[in-house]
């Protein structure tokens, strides 16, 4: 049994490396990573194509071609059992022969949710869950937040001096931060659906909003611009454009957003924006990325505009989760602190 259980971690952790090879082309779908071995041993990998192509079982399968009978094939969601753009997963491992079929974590799809793994079963294929589950579920977070909300997932990225500050008073901002912090902003914009800015930060800065400082490490990845989300109405001429402009509650601009197909919505700035979305409760990571400068006095933008907390026992609270050295600045990673 142990040695099952170590073949399939070390399988599990070779489809969740093929899944990042399509973390950055295939949303709005999952990015899965699959692996199918076969009797022999021979080992196929397979990871979801952009929309429209094949699903990581699927290419799996198309590459084993006539070796597929008895073989077992790890996936890191489990199998669609419904017709979209492509035919249902299972249905292609069912009539492939596969015996066996290791699962990362259930897709919580409605569409899905267990009856991919029930269609199997109810078909003599033996299913395994949870394999490497805590790092297939960080993988696909993403992913799996939109599915069980129907909103994005929210990460708020902020460029700020050891006081806090994201502005001179003359609302001048470029650059607090190095280069390379400015690398690591551009891959989470390529890492997101969009990006939100306010109205009145494209009036100040004109930010163009694209992943231009950053490049994958492969080509093939193929790093894509994210859609542009401006809170209020962008000056025509602006180099956001073209963009998408909302108004109005932060969850049903979330809501919207997450119908269109929005996965992960990175939010930048400036200070009321930022403080709209931390004051809807719906952020649910903070990426702040401090310059060793300082601005001080009194008279610079804070990265959080309005009243503060009174009492401290109202102090908002959050976990560290990383610190990251980026040159002569660091970047800390937060997420809400869980109420227990």
């Amino acid at each position: 049994m142990s040695s099952i259980m170590g073949k399939d971690d070390e399988m599990m952790a070779r489809a969740i490396r093929n899944a990042d090879r399509a973390r950055l082309s295939s949303s709005p779908n999952p990015w899965v990573g699959s692996v199918l071995v076969t009797p022999a041993g021979e080992i196929f990998d397979g990871a979801t194509s952009p929309v429209g192509g094949d699903h990581a079982e699927a290419e799996c399968l198309a590459k084993a071609g006539s070796t597929t009978h008895g073989a077992t094939l790890y996936s890191t969601l489990e199998p669609c059992c419904h017709t979209g753009n492509t035919p249902p997963c299972t249905k292609a491992l069912i009539e492939a022969g596969v015996k066996r079929v290791v699962v990362g974590v259930v897709d919580p799809d409605e569409k899905v949710n267990g009856q991919g793994i029930a269609s199997l079963q109810a078909n003599g294929i033996d299913v395994e869950v949870g394999v490497k589950e805590e790092e297939v579920r960080a993988q696909l977070l993403p992913y799996l937040h939109h599915r069980m909300t129907g909103r994005p997932y929210v990460v708020v990225k902020v460029a700020a001096s050891l006081d806090g500050k994201i502005a001179a008073a003359d609302g001048s901002s470029q650059w607090i931060t190095g280069s390379a912090a400015r690398q690591e902003a551009h891959r989470l914009r390529a890492y997101s659906d969009a990006v939100c800015v306010g109205a009145g930060t494209v009036r100040k800065d004109n930010p163009r909003l694209t992943v231009r400082d950053w490049v994958p490490q492969e080509a093939s990845e193929g790093a894509l611009d994210p859609k542009r989300v401006v809170l209020g109405k962008a000056p025509q001429g602006a180099l956001v454009h073209p963009c998408i402009e909302k108004s109005g509650e932060i969850e049903n601009i979330l809501n919207e957003l997450g119908e269109s197909g929005v996965l992960q919505l990175l939010v930048e700035g400036g200070g009321n924006t930022i403080s709209k979305f931390h004051s809807s409760g719906l952020v649910d990571r903070y990426e702040i990325f401090f310059a060793a400068a300082l601005f001080g006095g009194d008279n610079a933008v804070s990265m959080l505009s309005g009243n503060g907390a009174v009492p401290v026992e109202d102090l908002w609270r959050g976990q560290i989760v990383k610190l990251s050295q980026l040159g002569d600045d660091f970047q800390v990673s937060v997420v809400p602190k869980l109420i227990k």
